[in-house]
């Protein structure tokens, strides 16, 4: 069953630069060569809610935990921890609408 992998955070204040850099050049690139499938990217600019929330689609939930304990996700998610805070993961089974 296919899964998504919901991802969310704030951005840090002061490294917003750095961070869109960091994400545009490295972090979702880095993303799709491990084999997940970007399937949207919000940013909230209003209310009480992550910043930022990315969700991916993966085959099974057995690949999602093998890539996130990957060397390259360790490596993606440390170098992303300098710029955001209040990260969130989780996997839930996939559906076409809109998950949070």
């Amino acid at each position: 069953m296919a899964v998504k992998i919901l991802m969310s955070w704030d951005i840090a204040p002061g490294h917003e630069q750095e961070y869109f850099e960091f994400v545009v050049r490295e972090f979702l690139p880095g993303v799709q060569q491990l084999g997940f499938t970007l399937d949207g990217a919000w940013a909230t600019v209003y209310g009480d809610h992550p910043q930022i929330l990315i969700d991916a689609v993966l085959q099974d939930h057995l690949e999602a935990e093998n890539l996130m304990h990957s060397d390259k996700w360790q490596s993606l998610f440390g170098q992303l921890q300098d710029f955001i805070l209040n990260y969130s993961i989780k996997i839930v089974p996939a559906r076409d609408s809109f998950q949070f």
